[in-house]
């Protein structure tokens, strides 16, 4: 996240980094469309040469039908193939699952026993001064980076959406039924992001935080939390 931010957000894994280059890929074609379009238009304006005895174009009417089938190749190609990549599931060293509730998540560690916790955004009075506004939580999502995680996402109420745009997830929360994704964090950091369901009148106020570590730093704050879970 930063501010004044224009553009997409930097990537911190490799399904995001392929829909920045396809979103620069096919703004590339977009733009060259809409300079051909509009020399013509200007040419058509500046021509006097005109003629009322001409019926049909046989070459450009050819041209102008095969010419956008090919453009969308160029699309369609690259645009599949990153559907599929982004629907593989790469063999996840670990599983996360998350509820959406109104009006927070609530997250489970399904690989280990008596880890989950609920993710309440933190309220505007009790954030410090450099946080960001109505995008932090009490408790933060901790991931290890440079591995494969799963997420499974469901809902316990309304329909609900799990999006994280710098790792290029959006995943449906549906209430009785399962949906999955799976992503690699590649840097470590803060990763935001918010329910982008029309889930109801607050659904903008369920943030979500995703702290991107180490492994070592993962397992020792699994041992922490496992340990004061057995303590309560």
């Amino acid at each position: 996240v930063s501010w004044l931010n224009l553009t997409l957000q930097d990537s911190a894994s490799p399904v995001m980094e392929q829909l920045i280059f396809f979103h620069d890929h096919a703004l590339m074609i977009m733009l060259m469309i809409i300079t051909a379009v509009f020399y013509t238009m200007i040419s058509i304006i500046q021509n006097k040469q005109t003629s009322r005895f001409i019926l049909e174009g046989q070459m450009i009417e050819t041209l102008w039908t095969i010419a956008p089938a090919i453009i969308l190749v160029f699309i369609a190609i690259p645009s599949l193939r990153l559907l599929y990549l982004m629907d593989e599931i790469h063999n996840p060293v670990m599983t996360l699952k998350t509820v959406g509730h109104q009006w927070y998540w609530s997250y489970e560690y399904s690989d280990f026993t008596k880890l989950e916790f609920d993710s309440y955004m933190v309220q505007q009075e009790d954030q410090p001064i450099d946080a960001f506004r109505l995008l932090d939580t009490d408790n933060r999502v901790v991931l290890p980076m440079n591995s494969p995680i799963r997420i499974i996402v469901t809902a316990a109420d309304v329909l609900h959406s799990w999006t994280v745009p710098s790792l290029g997830v959006k995943t449906d929360a549906t209430p009785g039924r399962l949906n999955q994704m799976s992503f690699s964090i590649n840097r470590p950091g803060l990763l935001y992001g918010q329910c982008s369901e029309i889930c109801g009148a607050n659904h903008s106020f369920m943030p979500i935080v995703i702290e991107s570590v180490s492994t070592n730093q993962f397992i020792n704050w699994v041992s922490k939390m496992s340990e004061s879970s057995d303590d309560w």
